[in-house]
């Protein structure tokens, strides 16, 4: 089969590979579509977490069973399946209490095994056990099914920093997890969304914000405090790799406000400074939020499949092995919004 195999930072090489065995306890997947994340543009720079080379990267991907190994009864030959990336030990004392996503032994499809930046996925039997692969509910296609492992991180952190009825919303970042977090704060029945970002405003209108601040020219914070009478967000959002967003983000909310710190940093530079005055004189929260635990990966399909996140609004650009390198620099540039590779074009 072909693979895009990442072999050191910006080097990745399209290149036949042994087809996957079928594992026992495991299945193999013939992929359809796999969107390029954030993290994998990150990676992509800065190299695969544990040094891991010469490995097929990917990891919010969708497809059909293409084998069945010994034992498996979940899957039949032909069923629609969608992968996230998570594998769990099960017994560590994180697992033991259901944070998987927090796991000591953490590992993911992409970075400790292949991932869908190729014709055929290899799932071993841990991973049917430990991850995360899920039926695709009934009218969802494949290309839209793809968007539920971004959906899923979005949908856990916005229920854990409690986004609910009348509440302001503001998400610093204009990427496809940005957009997210718009379509999902609305779901959950904020009242007012406002999106700050710098690369991708013109795309932004489509998910029909309440405000749109220019990050590049406008004061995040007085912005926000002049739309809310002086008030501030109840929660804020940082949805993007720049650490120097979360003092704005610190700035904008109102008393007891929180603070989510969405999106990961480059390794190379994860320190940030925030005013610990302001946020223990007006008790404000500052929490992080990593992945999901498995049934938000369910609960992210069945949101796609009734259609409250609209995945087409999303994916706006395929393509295929050979075109990866350039997909990624797309998604980098914000040129995109999500990227789709599509392994098998024949």
């Amino acid at each position: 089969m072909r693979a895009a195999v990442f072999e050191a930072p910006e080097r990745i090489v399209v290149q036949d590979v042994p087809d996957p065995v079928c594992p026992d306890g495991g299945i193999v997947i013939k992929v359809h579509a796999c969107g390029i994340c954030g993290s994998d543009v990150r990676n992509y720079h800065t190299g695969l977490k544990d040094g891991i080379k010469s490995q097929i990267m990917g990891h919010e991907f969708t497809g059909t069973v293409a084998e069945v190994g010994r034992g498996v009864t979940r899957f039949r030959v032909g069923d629609p399946v969608a992968a996230a990336p998570d594998v769990s030990c099960g017994t560590c004392y994180y697992c033991r209490r259901g944070y998987v996503n927090l796991c000591d032994n953490h590992r993911m499809l992409g970075t400790h095994w292949p991932g869908g930046f190729a014709e055929y996925v290899g799932i071993e039997s841990i991973v049917m056990q430990h991850g995360m692969i899920h039926a695709v509910p009934d009218g969802l296609s494949l290309d839209d099914a793809a968007l539920s492992e971004p959906a899923s991180s979005v949908i856990a952190c916005q229920t854990d920093a409690n986004v609910s009825m009348g509440d302001t919303v503001l998400i610093i970042g204009d990427g496809p997890i940005g957009c997210l977090q718009i379509q999902i704060a609305r779901a959950r029945g904020a009242s007012r969304v406002i999106i700050a970002g710098k690369h991708r405003l013109s795309i932004v209108p489509r998910f029909s914000p309440d405000l749109i601040i220019d990050g590049a020219s406008e004061d995040i914070a007085k912005v926000v405090r002049e739309y809310t009478d002086g008030l501030g967000a109840d929660v804020a959002i940082c949805a993007n790799r720049r650490a120097s967003s979360q003092q704005p983000a610190v700035d904008a909310v109102r008393k007891r406000g929180k603070v989510v710190l969405f999106g990961g940093v480059s390794r190379h530079e994860p320190m940030t400074t925030l005013n610990s005055n302001t946020i223990h004189y007006n008790e404000i929260t500052v929490m992080g939020s990593f992945s999901y635990r498995a049934h938000v990966h369910e609960e992210a399909l069945r949101a796609l499949a009734d259609g409250r996140i609209t995945a087409p609004a999303y994916i706006t650009r395929t393509v295929d092995l050979d075109g990866i390198t350039a997909g990624f620099e797309a998604a980098e540039a914000g040129d995109a919004l999500k990227v789709l590779v599509k392994p098998d074009t024949r």
